[in-house]
Protein backbone atom coordinates (compact mmCIF):
# COMPACT_ATOMS: atom_id res chain seq x y z
CA UNK A 1 0.00 0.00 0.00
CA UNK A 2 1.20 3.08 -1.16
CA UNK A 3 2.59 5.83 1.98
CA UNK A 4 1.51 8.90 -0.61
CA UNK A 5 -2.35 10.86 0.59
CA UNK A 6 -4.73 9.93 -2.39
CA UNK A 7 -6.41 12.72 -4.18
CA UNK A 8 -9.25 13.23 -6.30
CA UNK A 9 -9.50 16.02 -8.88
CA UNK A 10 -12.57 16.63 -10.56
CA UNK A 11 -12.80 18.40 -14.08
CA UNK A 12 -9.11 17.73 -14.52
CA UNK A 13 -9.27 17.88 -17.68
CA UNK A 14 -8.21 21.42 -18.43
CA UNK A 15 -7.70 25.06 -16.62
CA UNK A 16 -7.83 25.07 -12.99
CA UNK A 17 -8.67 20.96 -12.58
CA UNK A 18 -5.43 20.42 -14.81
CA UNK A 19 -3.00 22.85 -12.74
CA UNK A 20 -4.59 21.32 -9.25
CA UNK A 21 -3.89 18.18 -10.38
CA UNK A 22 -0.61 19.07 -11.38
CA UNK A 23 0.33 21.23 -8.21
CA UNK A 24 -0.73 18.34 -5.42
CA UNK A 25 1.50 15.74 -7.01
CA UNK A 26 4.41 18.03 -6.65
CA UNK A 27 3.13 18.30 -3.04
CA UNK A 28 3.22 14.10 -2.88
CA UNK A 29 -0.22 13.56 -4.03
CA UNK A 30 -1.03 10.58 -6.08
CA UNK A 31 -4.45 12.36 -8.10
CA UNK A 32 -6.73 10.40 -9.60
CA UNK A 33 -7.88 12.80 -12.56
CA UNK A 34 -11.43 12.67 -13.21
CA UNK A 35 -13.50 14.40 -16.09
CA UNK A 36 -15.24 13.55 -19.46
CA UNK A 37 -12.54 14.40 -21.74
CA UNK A 38 -10.61 10.99 -21.30
CA UNK A 39 -7.64 11.21 -23.93
CA UNK A 40 -7.15 15.09 -22.00
CA UNK A 41 -7.32 13.24 -18.35
CA UNK A 42 -5.07 10.09 -19.57
CA UNK A 43 -1.93 12.27 -20.97
CA UNK A 44 -2.24 14.62 -17.86
CA UNK A 45 -2.15 11.42 -15.76
CA UNK A 46 0.45 9.99 -17.09
CA UNK A 47 2.37 13.59 -16.84
CA UNK A 48 2.27 13.42 -13.00
CA UNK A 49 2.03 9.62 -12.56
CA UNK A 50 -1.64 9.89 -11.58
CA UNK A 51 -4.69 7.97 -12.52
CA UNK A 52 -7.33 9.07 -15.30
CA UNK A 53 -10.78 8.41 -14.68
CA UNK A 54 -13.34 9.11 -17.13
CA UNK A 55 -16.44 10.85 -15.16
CA UNK A 56 -19.58 13.11 -16.21
CA UNK A 57 -20.50 14.19 -12.42
CA UNK A 58 -23.47 14.71 -13.65
CA UNK A 59 -23.94 10.89 -14.22
CA UNK A 60 -24.40 9.27 -11.50
CA UNK A 61 -23.34 5.75 -12.64
CA UNK A 62 -20.17 7.53 -14.04
CA UNK A 63 -19.61 9.16 -10.38
CA UNK A 64 -20.66 5.17 -9.26
CA UNK A 65 -18.00 3.78 -11.21
CA UNK A 66 -15.06 6.53 -9.67
CA UNK A 67 -16.16 5.63 -6.42
CA UNK A 68 -15.33 2.35 -7.44
CA UNK A 69 -11.87 3.46 -8.55
CA UNK A 70 -10.73 5.17 -5.96
CA UNK A 71 -11.43 2.17 -3.45
CA UNK A 72 -12.12 2.52 0.17
CA UNK A 73 -9.99 5.31 1.58
CA UNK A 74 -9.27 9.15 0.09
CA UNK A 75 -7.25 12.11 1.75
CA UNK A 76 -8.41 15.13 -0.11
CA UNK A 77 -11.48 15.79 -2.86
CA UNK A 78 -11.29 19.09 -5.05
CA UNK A 79 -15.03 19.38 -6.40
CA UNK A 80 -13.47 21.62 -9.53
CA UNK A 81 -15.94 20.81 -12.52
CA UNK A 82 -18.45 23.44 -13.24
CA UNK A 83 -18.90 26.37 -15.30
CA UNK A 84 -20.65 28.70 -16.51
CA UNK A 85 -22.88 29.46 -19.94
CA UNK A 86 -23.82 32.93 -21.05
CA UNK A 87 -24.21 36.24 -19.57
CA UNK A 88 -27.70 37.24 -20.62
CA UNK A 89 -29.85 39.38 -18.56
CA UNK A 90 -32.76 36.99 -16.02
CA UNK A 91 -35.41 37.68 -18.21
CA UNK A 92 -33.84 37.03 -21.34
CA UNK A 93 -32.48 33.78 -20.17
CA UNK A 94 -32.55 30.30 -21.29
CA UNK A 95 -34.22 28.16 -18.43
CA UNK A 96 -31.91 25.35 -20.15
CA UNK A 97 -28.96 27.11 -19.43
CA UNK A 98 -29.69 27.81 -15.87
CA UNK A 99 -30.48 23.66 -15.58
CA UNK A 100 -27.25 22.82 -16.68
CA UNK A 101 -25.57 25.35 -14.72
CA UNK A 102 -27.04 23.68 -11.65
CA UNK A 103 -26.25 20.44 -12.68
CA UNK A 104 -22.96 20.87 -12.99
CA UNK A 105 -22.03 23.15 -10.44
CA UNK A 106 -24.05 21.80 -7.51
CA UNK A 107 -25.82 18.21 -8.71
CA UNK A 108 -22.17 17.02 -10.11
CA UNK A 109 -20.77 18.51 -6.62
CA UNK A 110 -23.17 16.65 -4.72
CA UNK A 111 -23.18 13.02 -6.47
CA UNK A 112 -19.45 13.26 -5.98
CA UNK A 113 -19.28 13.88 -2.69
CA UNK A 114 -22.16 12.28 -1.15
CA UNK A 115 -20.33 9.07 -3.41
CA UNK A 116 -16.62 9.68 -1.99
CA UNK A 117 -17.74 10.54 1.65
CA UNK A 118 -17.50 6.72 3.21
CA UNK A 119 -13.81 6.85 1.79
CA UNK A 120 -12.91 10.12 3.05
CA UNK A 121 -13.93 9.08 6.41
CA UNK A 122 -11.99 6.48 6.29
CA UNK A 123 -8.88 8.87 4.55
CA UNK A 124 -5.10 7.42 5.49
CA UNK A 125 -4.00 10.06 6.95
CA UNK A 126 -6.57 10.72 9.56
CA UNK A 127 -8.13 13.75 8.05
CA UNK A 128 -10.49 13.99 5.07
CA UNK A 129 -10.36 17.22 2.82
CA UNK A 130 -13.07 17.93 0.84
CA UNK A 131 -12.36 21.88 -1.34
CA UNK A 132 -15.53 23.08 -3.26
CA UNK A 133 -13.61 25.53 -6.55
CA UNK A 134 -16.62 28.32 -6.01
CA UNK A 135 -16.58 31.41 -7.32
CA UNK A 136 -16.78 35.17 -6.07
CA UNK A 137 -20.09 34.91 -8.08
CA UNK A 138 -21.02 32.72 -5.40
CA UNK A 139 -21.10 35.50 -2.69
CA UNK A 140 -21.93 38.53 -4.97
CA UNK A 141 -24.58 39.14 -7.94
CA UNK A 142 -23.33 40.86 -10.86
CA UNK A 143 -25.77 42.16 -14.23
CA UNK A 144 -26.00 39.18 -16.74
CA UNK A 145 -24.70 36.75 -14.53
CA UNK A 146 -28.09 35.45 -12.59
CA UNK A 147 -28.20 31.39 -13.67
CA UNK A 148 -24.25 31.45 -13.11
CA UNK A 149 -24.63 33.18 -9.26
CA UNK A 150 -27.68 31.35 -8.57
CA UNK A 151 -25.29 27.91 -9.28
CA UNK A 152 -22.38 29.04 -7.86
CA UNK A 153 -24.67 30.60 -4.56
CA UNK A 154 -25.83 27.20 -4.29
CA UNK A 155 -22.58 25.45 -4.06
CA UNK A 156 -21.38 27.81 -1.53
CA UNK A 157 -24.43 26.75 1.07
CA UNK A 158 -24.21 23.06 0.32
CA UNK A 159 -20.56 23.56 1.17
CA UNK A 160 -21.51 25.78 4.83
CA UNK A 161 -24.18 23.41 5.76
CA UNK A 162 -21.89 19.98 5.39
CA UNK A 163 -19.46 21.67 7.15
CA UNK A 164 -22.12 22.33 9.77
CA UNK A 165 -23.81 18.50 9.06
CA UNK A 166 -20.17 16.81 9.35
CA UNK A 167 -18.93 18.12 12.35
CA UNK A 168 -17.56 15.97 15.12
CA UNK A 169 -16.07 14.04 12.33
CA UNK A 170 -12.38 13.99 10.91
CA UNK A 171 -13.29 15.88 8.00
CA UNK A 172 -12.53 19.20 6.65
CA UNK A 173 -14.85 21.03 4.25
CA UNK A 174 -13.38 24.55 2.27
CA UNK A 175 -14.15 26.40 -0.23
CA UNK A 176 -12.10 28.66 -2.77
CA UNK A 177 -13.82 31.36 -4.44
CA UNK A 178 -11.38 32.75 -7.11
CA UNK A 179 -11.98 35.88 -9.25
CA UNK A 180 -11.39 36.42 -12.42
CA UNK A 181 -8.80 33.57 -13.90
CA UNK A 182 -8.01 33.22 -17.55
CA UNK A 183 -8.18 30.02 -18.88
CA UNK A 184 -8.35 28.50 -21.79
CA UNK A 185 -11.49 27.69 -21.61
CA UNK A 186 -14.24 28.75 -19.22
CA UNK A 187 -15.01 31.94 -21.17
CA UNK A 188 -14.73 30.24 -24.35
CA UNK A 189 -17.48 28.19 -23.12
CA UNK A 190 -19.62 30.87 -21.45
CA UNK A 191 -19.65 32.68 -25.15
CA UNK A 192 -20.25 28.92 -26.62
CA UNK A 193 -17.46 29.45 -28.93
CA UNK A 194 -16.99 33.22 -29.40
CA UNK A 195 -13.53 33.67 -29.12
CA UNK A 196 -13.51 37.49 -30.05
CA UNK A 197 -16.03 37.70 -27.04
CA UNK A 198 -13.90 35.52 -24.55
CA UNK A 199 -11.08 37.39 -25.52
CA UNK A 200 -12.67 40.51 -24.50
CA UNK A 201 -13.56 39.67 -20.89
CA UNK A 202 -9.61 39.89 -20.04
CA UNK A 203 -8.67 43.19 -22.26
CA UNK A 204 -6.70 45.42 -20.81
CA UNK A 205 -6.57 43.65 -17.37
CA UNK A 206 -3.40 43.59 -15.79
CA UNK A 207 -2.12 40.43 -14.70
CA UNK A 208 -5.39 38.51 -14.20
CA UNK A 209 -5.14 35.30 -11.77
CA UNK A 210 -3.92 31.82 -13.77
CA UNK A 211 -5.00 28.50 -13.06
CA UNK A 212 -1.22 27.61 -11.16
CA UNK A 213 -2.69 30.62 -8.97
CA UNK A 214 -5.59 29.35 -8.06
CA UNK A 215 -4.14 25.48 -8.22
CA UNK A 216 -1.02 27.09 -5.67
CA UNK A 217 -3.85 28.18 -3.28
CA UNK A 218 -5.90 24.90 -3.46
CA UNK A 219 -2.71 23.11 -2.68
CA UNK A 220 -2.03 25.61 0.27
CA UNK A 221 -5.56 24.53 1.63
CA UNK A 222 -5.22 21.06 1.54
CA UNK A 223 -1.23 21.15 3.37
CA UNK A 224 -2.17 23.02 5.91
CA UNK A 225 -1.97 20.95 9.49
CA UNK A 226 -4.90 18.35 10.25
CA UNK A 227 -6.64 20.49 12.71
CA UNK A 228 -6.47 23.83 10.57
CA UNK A 229 -9.71 24.22 8.63
CA UNK A 230 -10.35 27.01 5.85
CA UNK A 231 -13.88 27.93 5.78
CA UNK A 232 -13.87 29.69 2.46
CA UNK A 233 -10.36 31.84 0.87
CA UNK A 234 -11.36 34.38 -2.01
CA UNK A 235 -8.78 34.86 -3.98
CA UNK A 236 -8.31 37.98 -7.14
CA UNK A 237 -5.76 39.31 -9.41
CA UNK A 238 -5.15 43.09 -7.56
CA UNK A 239 -7.29 44.99 -10.84
CA UNK A 240 -10.76 43.14 -9.75
CA UNK A 241 -12.17 44.92 -6.64
CA UNK A 242 -15.27 43.04 -6.97
CA UNK A 243 -17.31 40.43 -9.25
CA UNK A 244 -18.61 43.91 -11.48
CA UNK A 245 -15.71 46.30 -10.95
CA UNK A 246 -12.46 45.99 -12.50
CA UNK A 247 -9.07 48.03 -13.67
CA UNK A 248 -8.62 47.89 -17.03
CA UNK A 249 -4.89 49.58 -17.93
CA UNK A 250 -2.05 49.79 -15.92
CA UNK A 251 -2.06 49.55 -12.33
CA UNK A 252 -0.23 53.06 -10.99
CA UNK A 253 -0.32 55.04 -7.95
CA UNK A 254 -3.18 58.16 -8.37
CA UNK A 255 -1.00 61.41 -8.82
Amino acid sequence: MSSQPLAVVTGASSGIGAATARALAAHGYRVVCAARRTERIESLAAEIGGTAVTCDVTDPDAVAALADAVGPSLDLLVNNAGGAIGLERVEESDPADWRRMYDINVIGTLNVTRALLPALRAAGSGTGTIINVGSIAGHHAYEGGGGYTAAKHGLAVMTETLRLELNGEPVRISEIAPGMVQTEEFSLTRFRGDQERAEKVYEGVENPLSADDVADAIAWIATRPAHVDIDVLVIKPVAQAASHKVARGPLSPRP
